[in-house]
């Protein structure tokens, strides 16, 4: 069995990273080509071309990447029809699946399509449910609320769940192993997640370093560590010069342990955000795009929150600091009383399991029940 692979950006890797893991344990023969990053060529993927480019966000951005996007497309579809894959799986990405998908149905046409991590038509744009169902043979959802939805549109579609949700459900730690580590102390310890691109870190640099400059003054002994995304981390030495609070930097397979160890944390909004929340860590979110993205989203978007906490429980659980009031004068009083101890730490330790009950599925692990609608759907 051959299977094509297609992931753009750091969350895609490592979903497609656990897939393939998934269909060599159900299909000894299976092969994988394709394009990913680090972690799936480290399960053996030989990536087509360099991915980084394309983890970018807002429609500028996303418009600047149109060429490259549709050299990209054409390339994995000329090799699709050259290696005649059983199976081509779009991870994440929907604008560039859309293009890609449409490319393969033109030259790849006997090769089935499959779409992992539906599109949030509950956040918007709804008709991408119908799209979604003309361009792809299924279509794997991470939350069991979507199912309905598309298959309402016409498409065959599963729930599968999400596996970095259900890693940090299921996950162990030693938090005054990892504490002795990293040589943190006993003293409160902030978590500090300014996301998976280099755009990320530009525009939330300032108002992230301010707000653990302004915490450090309030909070004695004051610890923070950055658990890193793979993406970032070369960047991270530079980006954190002049930071209080000693800062560490988290690698690899002990970052889900700093995410449950640290006291508070101040998270730039996406899954890092809810996996948090999953490990019952109180928070405050925040996150600040450019103008045209910000008109682009406010026209698109039917939610009023933008973490998924929130979203959950239809109100502010998590303080959430968008754009022009992601300002550490305003994020520093939200997080001192998270470290600090009081009702607004307790109000967040006392509401998230509620919430988060709901996103992790079964106790199957997410990547087995994916890759078993992928060979479900190929049987027919």
């Amino acid at each position: 069995m051959k299977i094509l692979l297609c992931a753009l950006e750091p969350s895609a890797d490592a979903l497609g990273a656990a897939l393939m893991k998934a269909l060599r344990n159900l299909r000894a023969d299976v092969q994988f080509i394709g394009c990913g990053g680090a972690l799936m060529e480290k399960e053996g993927l030989k990536s087509l071309f360099d991915i980084t480019p394309f983890s970018v966000l807002g429609p500028a951005a996303a418009l600047s990447l149109l060429p490259r996007a549709l050299k990209a497309a054409d390339a994995l579809a000329a090799l699709a029809a050259e290696e005649k894959p059983d199976a081509a799986i779009f991870i994440d990405s929907w604008s560039f699946a859309r293009i890609a998908a449409e490319k393969f149905a033109r030259k790849a046409p006997a090769v089935k399509r499959f779409k992992y991590v539906a599109p949030q038509v509950w956040a918007s744009r709804p008709k991408r449910a119908q799209k979604a169902a003309a361009l792809f043979d299924g279509v794997m959802c991470l939350f069991e609320f979507e199912t309905p939805l598309f298959e309402a549109a016409g498409a065959r579609a599963r729930f599968v769940g999400h596996p970095g949700f259900q890693a940090a459900r299921d996950r162990v730690i030693d938090r005054a192993g990892f504490r002795q580590r990293y040589d943190l102390g006993e003293g409160p310890l902030l978590a500090v997640l300014p996301g998976s691109r280099a755009s990320e870190l530009k525009r939330l640099g300032e108002p992230f370093r301010e707000t653990v400059k302004r915490a450090a003054e309030a909070v004695p002994d004051l610890r923070v560590v950055i658990p890193a995304a793979p993406s970032v981390v070369a960047d991270l030495p530079d980006y954190l010069t002049g930071w209080p609070g000693r800062p560490v930097i988290i690698e690899g397979d002990d970052r889900p342990d700093a995410f449950a160890a640290a006291d508070a944390a101040l998270a730039a909004s996406g899954t890092a955000a809810a996996e948090l929340a999953i490990m019952g860590t109180p928070q405050v979110v925040a996150y600040k795009v450019d103008l045209i993205t910000e008109i682009w989203a406010r026209a698109i978007f039917t939610i009023r929150h933008a973490a998924l906490a929130n979203i959950s429980a239809g109100r502010e659980v998590i303080p959430e600091f968008l754009q022009r009031r992601c300002r550490a004068e305003l994020m520093a009083p939200a997080l001192i009383p998270l470290l600090n101890g009081g009702p607004e730490r307790e109000a967040q330790l006392a509401a998230l399991p509620e919430i988060v009950r709901g996103w992790t599925g079964e106790t199957r692990p997410a990547a087995e029940m994916a890759a078993e609608a992928v060979l479900d759907w190929l049987q027919g």
